[in-house]
């Protein structure tokens, strides 16, 4: 079956407690009310009615302003969300880089997360094996492989999430923003790994607010406004329909 994602007409709608504010004439009874106010739940709708649809050797940009919705669809499309309305259907291999610790633990050693993270990415026992070693290398970290990860810095747990979820080719690669965190030569080194695993990937949805890389690596993109698709199609003319909404 050939590679290929597409969406029609997905929504999704996500519940919200909300509790309500009480009139108070001091601090002893604004404790007493917070500690027994119920909070009520409220349905919020995220995405309504988005469709579109990539083939092999697509490279969509997600583009919107804050709140557009690009997140959640990212998440829908990795299955971390179930739509509410419409449908999914995806072919090929998945992998999101959206949380790139997900999956890890702390009281486990470095080597040990490496198995659980490969693990939740749909690795087999041999191929994680395989990439045990290089994960380790890339990662900078094979001194403290057998260290508790909790005794690692954020920035080498930051190292070691991207170089598990970056160590094999997948079918279809989702995104959320370009990588710009770390010490500078970890920087050069992703970003050279990332723009190999988009030119090994054979669809790539990235969500950015940086349109000059929408436009160097993306050939298709889908403008979001208020969590529906306002334009889809070519990314030039994406970037231009973005570009007059916030103008607008």
């Amino acid at each position: 079956m050939a590679i290929g994602l597409s969406a029609r007409s997905v929504g999704l709608t996500i519940p919200h407690y909300v509790q309500g504010a009480r009139e108070s004439g001091s601090w002893w009874q604004t404790l007493v009310n917070a500690s027994m106010a119920r909070p009520h739940r409220v349905y919020r709708q995220i995405l309504a009615d988005v469709s579109f649809d990539a083939i092999d050797g697509d490279r969509v940009a997600l583009i919107g302003r804050n709140g557009a919705g690009k997140s959640s669809l990212l998440k829908v499309l990795t299955g971390a969300y179930q739509p509410t309305t419409g449908c999914l259907e995806v072919h090929g291999k998945r992998q999101a880089l959206l949380n790139i610790s997900l999956g890890f633990n702390g009281q486990a050693t470095v080597e040990e997360n490496i198995l659980l993270r490969g693990t939740a990415m749909g690795l087999s026992l041999e191929q994680i094996k395989e990439v045990t070693g290089q994960v380790l290398d890339f990662s900078g970290l094979a001194e403290v492989a057998q260290h508790r990860l909790y005794t690692l810095s954020a920035g080498q747990r930051m190292r070691l999430g991207f170089a598990v979820s970056t160590a094999v080719d997948q079918d279809i690669i989702l995104l959320d923003e370009w990588l710009g965190a770390g010490d500078m030569q970890f920087i050069r080194k992703a970003r050279a790994r990332m723009n190999d695993r988009v030119r090994g990937s054979r669809i790539v949805i990235l969500a950015t607010h940086n349109l000059e890389i929408a436009r160097r690596v993306c050939n298709k993109g889908v403008v979001l406004e208020q969590g529906r698709v306002a334009f889809s199609g070519g990314v030039i003319e994406a970037i231009m329909e973005y570009r007059r909404l916030c103008r607008g």
